[in-house]
C-alpha cells in the first residue's frame, strides 16, 4: 500500500456533485445501461484501465435500451466518484447519436471514435480515460451515466468547454437516464 493512498484513504469526492445528481439532469431512470465487459457494481477488467497501470485504455462495450421518442441526443458522462478531490473526476464526456443503440469496445477512443460519437473534454483530456486510482486508496467507483436529451446542447463550441462548465450548460429536458457502475482498486 502506498503512503499517499493511506493518507488520502478517507478523502473522496462522493456522489453529491456527480452529473447524476445535478438538478437539471434529473429525469426518469428508465434507460438500462449494460456492458459485456462488467456488470453493475462489478470489477472492471484491466483492459479498460489506463495504460499507466498496464491497461489498454480501451473503452468498454456499452449498450442501452431504446431511448424515448423525441430524443435528440444522448449524453454520456463517465465519472470517478471516489477520487480524492472536491468533485468527481470526469473520465469521458461524449455526445452520441440516439440511433447508435450501443458502443463497441474502443468506440470512445480519441483517435478513432465510433460514427455518431462526438468526444468532448474531460477532466483528463478528450476521449475515454480508464481507471488508474492511487495505489492503496481503496476501491474506486466509475459511473457510466447516459442521459437522453430532448434537444441538442446549446453551446457554440461544446468541444472546447471544460466538463464543469459544460454540464451546467445542458438545458435540454432529460427524457430518460440510466447508469452503470464499474469498480477498480489497486
Amino acid at each position: 500500500m502506498s503512503l499517499l493512498g493511506r493518507l488520502l484513504r478517507n478523502r473522496r469526492a462522493g456522489e453529491t456533485h456527480m452529473a447524476w445528481n445535478m438538478p437539471h439532469l434529473q429525469g426518469p431512470a428508465s434507460l438500462t445501461l449494460t456492458s459485456r465487459n462488467f456488470g453493475d457494481g462489478d470489477p472492471m477488467p484491466l483492459e479498460q484501465c489506463a495504460k499507466t497501470i498496464r491497461g489498454a485504455d480501451l473503452s468498454p462495450h456499452l449498450a442501452w435500451t431504446a431511448p424515448p421518442s423525441g430524443t435528440a441526443l444522448l449524453l454520456l458522462v463517465v465519472e470517478d466518484i471516489d477520487v480524492p478531490m472536491a468533485k468527481p473526476a470526469v473520465h469521458c464526456l461524449a455526445l452520441i447519436d440516439p440511433a447508435a443503440g450501443h458502443l463497441d469496445p474502443g468506440a470512445l477512443g480519441v483517435r478513432q471514435p465510433a460514427p455518431g460519437v462526438r468526444l468532448l473534454r474531460s477532466t483528463i483530456g478528450r476521449g475515454y480515460h480508464g481507471p488508474a486510482p492511487i495505489k492503496g486508496h481503496g476501491p474506486h467507483r466509475y459511473t457510466f451515466q447516459l442521459f437522453a436529451l430532448a434537444a441538442p446542447v446549446d453551446l457554440p463550441e461544446p468541444e472546447r468547454a471544460r466538463p464543469r462548465a459544460f454540464l451546467p450548460a445542458v438545458t435540454a429536458p432529460v427524457l430518460a437516464r440510466g447508469r452503470l457502475t464499474g469498480v477498480y482498486e489497486r
